[in-house]
């Protein structure tokens, strides 16, 4: 039809939605009008500020705002701060990848379900519906990536299966955890979404 899309980022804390929008020209991410607010990206466990190009938690302050100033205000939201480019002055935010409430922090690492989400997908035999249960072994916290084979995925091929995924995450990620592959359509949904994390710890 000759239109053009765009990406718009918006909070429902007092934040403008159209502060930080897609360029027509470039379709490269979302710039944010820096004169409007100022952005910093933080370690979401530590809150010291990160620098451009580091993925963490996004703050915002309020600059031009008078009924309801915010002063680093904290999305919960996980991306990492870029150079502009078609509006050189103001910088760009990556699209979201999660939220740092989700994070679990395993044995000093910080895992996001999303991270293993993306690893999980790219198994061959396995379906993108899995749970983290989240155990603990003497002092040491532990973490069990329970997720569902595909229909088509034959019992032989489970274990391979795990035992691929587990590789992954252990080389992507940097923690070793426990794979287990169910039969499809058993992993416990509530009103048609699945629990992402199951907490045993004691």
């Amino acid at each position: 039809m000759g239109m053009h899309a765009v990406d718009i980022y918006g909070l429902s804390g007092g934040h403008g939605s159209r502060r930080v929008a897609g360029v027509v020209e470039t379709k490269d991410g979302l710039h944010i009008w820096e004169d409007h607010f100022y952005p910093e990206v933080i370690d979401p466990v530590r809150g010291e500020v990160l620098p451009d190009g580091e993925m963490g938690e996004l703050v915002f302050t309020s600059l031009t705002k008078q009924a309801l100033p915010m002063i680093r205000y904290r999305t919960r939201d996980l991306t990492r701060l870029l150079p502009g480019t078609a509006r050189p002055a103001f910088r760009r935010m990556e699209k979201v990848t999660g939220r740092s409430d989700d994070m679990i922090i395993l044995r000093g690492v910080n895992v996001f379900p999303t991270q293993l989400e993306e690893l999980v997908v790219r198994t061959a035999g396995l379906s993108p519906h899995f749970q983290l249960i989240r155990g603990r072994e003497g002092r040491l916290d532990t973490l069990c990536v329970r997720v569902e084979a595909r229909s088509d995925c034959p019992s032989e091929r489970r274990d391979p299966a795990a035992q691929a995924l587990a590789r992954e995450i252990k080389d992507r990620v940097g923690v070793t955890v426990a794979v287990e592959v169910v039969d499809p359509e058993t992993l416990e949904r509530s009103v048609g979404k699945l629990q992402r994390v199951i907490d045993r710890r004691s």
